[in-house]
């Protein structure tokens, strides 16, 4: 299998194509939700990927087809004053999964962090999530605690009755 990884390029259909079809695929797969995104999502996702300003995507190619996404956006730490990376979604198509291709995107994301001056990856995923615990964990990355304090937890307060 030959695997490229690629900054997104808003310009190329196959880039747009592929960001919208392996994130359909996860968001329908049990640890993203079991449903698919609705078709306004869908027309919507490309123009405000392209429209937010901290907003990098990286797209996994095996053999010329897209079958990884990194969707990543850059924060600010204010407790370092530097640049943060968060990496909001990551996702391979089922069949390509275990290939080492979730791997790749993270070391390219961490590779774009660094050159940016980012002091550090952040990302979210659920705790019976097992598969992808054990590649974070592997890669990295484990539990924020700040000082002797407990683990700091993601929240999320919905806005609408859509998830997300």
């Amino acid at each position: 299998m030959e695997l490229e990884i690629h900054d997104v390029d808003y310009a190329d259909p196959v880039h747009c194509t592929g960001i919208v079809s392996v994130l359909n695929s996860y968001s329908s797969d049990p640890s993203g939700g079991e449903r698919p995104l609705s078709e306004e999502v869908q027309e919507r996702l490309i123009p405000a990927l392209r429209k937010h300003p901290a907003t990098l995507v990286l797209l996994a190619v095996a053999d010329r087809k897209p079958v990884g996404i990194a969707i990543c956006f850059f924060g600010l730490s204010t407790f370092q004053a530097r640049p943060l990376l968060n990496i909001h979604d990551l996702a391979v198509l089922p069949e390509y999964r275990g290939r080492g291709i979730g791997r790749a995107l993270l070391h390219a994301a961490e590779d774009r962090a660094i050159r940016r001056e980012c002091c550090k990856l952040t990302l979210e995923v659920q705790d019976d999530n097992m598969r992808a615990l054990g590649l974070y964990k592997d890669f990295g990355f484990g539990d924020f605690v700040i000082g002797n304090s407990s683990v700091t937890r993601f929240l999320s307060k919905p806005l609408s009755d859509r998830p997300g």
